[in-house]
């Protein structure tokens, strides 16, 4: 998906990348469907230990939350985020694939939520906080995205700088 698109992402497409015969992938998973399914909780799952495995910074001030956004950031970029993208455009138009999409993506982004809250070390229930919170990671999407159609890697590193200056002022003028 990551690299050909949903709608490439044929069983027969698949097993070859896998250097399986279509037989036995079927085997397992007698359906796209099925197939699809598991691979989108793999992936999912995947992208939510990516944030688990997330150290938190030994620094202090904006220097931790200069890291902090910077790994955010490198949290969306990358095949997996690209396969996810896939998936949030197939969902878009199918009610049977959003159900599937949905909870594995507020999953990803509960655990990025909290990685962010407790790198930070924000107050989660503070409204202001929390929207900071959001902001960045929206900001992180959106970069990635951009970043799809063209090496895009000096614009972002100058807005993430900017953002992550942005953020430290207010997360420690607030402290």
């Amino acid at each position: 998906m990551a690299t050909r698109g949903w709608s490439a992402a044929t069983v027969s497409v698949i097993a070859a990348d896998a250097g399986i015969s279509r037989g036995a992938l079927q085997h397992h998973f007698p359906t796209r469907e099925e197939l699809v399914v598991a691979a989108l909780e793999h992936m999912f799952d995947e992208r939510r230990l990516m944030v688990e495995a997330m150290a938190p910074p030994q620094l202090t001030g904006a220097e931790r939350v200069h890291v902090v956004v910077h790994t955010l950031v490198e949290l969306y970029m990358g095949d997996l985020f690209r396969a996810a993208l896939q998936a949030w455009v197939a969902a878009a138009a199918d009610p049977q694939m959003l159900e599937i999409i949905q909870p594995l993506e507020r999953r990803f982004a509960r655990a990025v939520h909290a990685a962010a809250v407790e790198h930070l070390e924000v107050d989660d229930d503070d409204p202001h906080a929390r929207t900071l919170i959001q902001t960045t990671l929206d900001l992180a999407r959106g970069l990635a995205l951009a970043d799809l159609l063209s090496d895009d890697s000096k614009r972002r590193q100058r807005i993430v700088d900017t953002w992550a200056a942005m953020l430290a002022h207010e997360l420690i003028s607030e402290a």
